[in-house]
């Protein structure tokens, strides 16, 4: 019987295919626009999420911050003096009291930049002050050469890591024949020389924090890692904020509110005006996860109500059917059909109607999701479950929409419905 019921809704729907598009196109774009949506919202979400991974999303930030007042308030004439900033004494004691949940401690202040330039060929910089422990977090990917140590820091050696586009710009892209070669950086009216120890690759970030893969551009700006020691007469021996990687395992609240509570009592102690907080990335991670899949859900809510209209069209459409097949109606009501069977024929008739616009709907989603993905720089994350649900929910905007015009035909008078013209 069900059988029956599609091939005979298959055969209306070819029998006037124009209007059939017509009713469908709600569906399609509906079931589409919520596909693309979700879509392009997965792979924004999975994007950022595995860039603040990349970046130190399981790290804690220490930095020093202004201490509030015993109602919560916060100054505006507070200036910050020398020694209110952390020390390279504070952070070694830091490392010795935690030395068993610190992996790494890494420091980063940037410098000056400029371009780098030996005749026609030229390399825009931005000189990085770092400690080892920046390589030892896995901050850059090594392609030649080796990292920063502790030697370069001790003796503030004029050396640096350049990225694989400085090696592509300047040397031919041969990175182990860029190594032991003097790399000039003009900044102002001041000329620095470093010695080339070593080659990273480098990955452009997208515009939300997503990896956009390698770039040749020939004006972009690349990071040039050198001793921090060799630039404290940039910006001396203080610090605003240190990065800190846990050890594996280590719980990061727990670690960050032990890191507090040690500065606390120790150097900042007598300090009235600022404090050190420390900061877990994750709990970051997770706040920017969550804004994101909101915002996702409420647009993709919103593209949703175009299903409303759509099942309307499908209403309405099912209810011209009906007028227009009321002889029809009436002779196999004569003939003996029940009313059930009426109405499961044109329940079926609906159904079929919205599943093929919910198909269709699927594959114009997932085009132009992946179209959306594409422009955001990350790869498109179809979801199984947002397919399987908008298939679900067309079919069930064919049973929902399509009973009321189903149950008026099945409630037709037989006699009434053949004298129908």
């Amino acid at each position: 019987m069900i059988w029956e019921n599609i091939k005979l809704a298959l055969s209306g729907l070819m029998t006037n295919k124009m209007r059939a598009l017509l009713t469908m196109l709600g569906i399609i774009i509906g079931i589409g626009s919520v596909i693309a949506i979700v879509t392009v919202g997965n792979s924004l979400t999975s994007s950022v999420s595995d860039s603040l991974v990349s970046l130190g999303g399981n790290n804690l930030q220490v930095g020093v911050n202004q201490r509030p007042d015993e109602n919560g308030n916060y100054s505006n004439s507070v200036s910050y003096y020398e020694e209110d900033l952390l020390s390279d004494e504070m952070l070694d004691s830091l490392r010795q009291r935690f030395s068993q949940q610190i992996k790494a401690l890494i420091i980063t202040n940037y410098g000056g930049s400029g371009k780098a330039q030996d005749g026609r060929l030229y390399a825009n910089l931005q000189t990085v002050g770092v400690n080892p422990d920046f390589f030892v977090a896995d901050k850059v990917d090594m392609v030649a050469g080796r990292a920063l140590r502790e030697s370069d820091m001790e003796g503030a050696r004029k050396v640096a890591v350049v990225s694989d586009l400085v090696v592509d710009n300047m040397f031919g892209g041969d990175a182990n024949a860029a190594l032991g070669k003097t790399i000039s950086l003009a900044s102002g009216n001041e000329v620095k020389e470093y010695a080339i120890v070593g080659v990273y690759h480098y990955q452009m970030q997208g515009i939300f924090l997503g990896g956009a893969g390698p770039t040749t551009s020939k004006d972009t700006t690349t990071e040039m890692y050198v001793p921090n020691a060799t630039m404290k007469d940039e910006w001396g021996d203080r610090y605003f904020s240190v990065e800190l990687v846990p050890q594996p395992g280590v719980d990061g609240d727990d670690l960050a509110a032990r890191i507090e509570a040690f500065f606390d009592e120790t150097y900042y102690k007598n300090n009235e005006n600022f404090m050190v907080r420390a900061y877990n990335l994750q709990n970051e991670m997770a706040s920017i996860t969550s804004v994101l899949d909101t915002i996702s859900i409420a647009i993709g809510i919103i593209a949703g109500i175009s299903l409303l209209v759509g099942g309307i069209g499908v209403m309405n459409i099912m209810l011209v059917s009906i007028t227009e097949r009321t002889r029809e109606i009436g002779v196999r009501k004569a003939l003996g059909a029940k009313n059930s069977a009426i109405r499961t024929q044109f329940i079926v008739e609906s159904i079929i109607i919205c599943a093929i616009g919910g198909v269709l709907g699927i594959l114009v989603g997932m085009g132009l999701g992946s179209v959306g993905a594409s422009f955001l720089g990350a790869p498109a994350k179809v979801s199984f479950g947002t397919i399987l649900g908008a298939v679900g929910f067309s079919m069930a905007i064919g049973v929902f929409f399509g009973y009321y015009p189903a149950n008026k035909a099945a409630k037709l008078d037989p006699i009434e419905a053949l004298r129908y013209e």
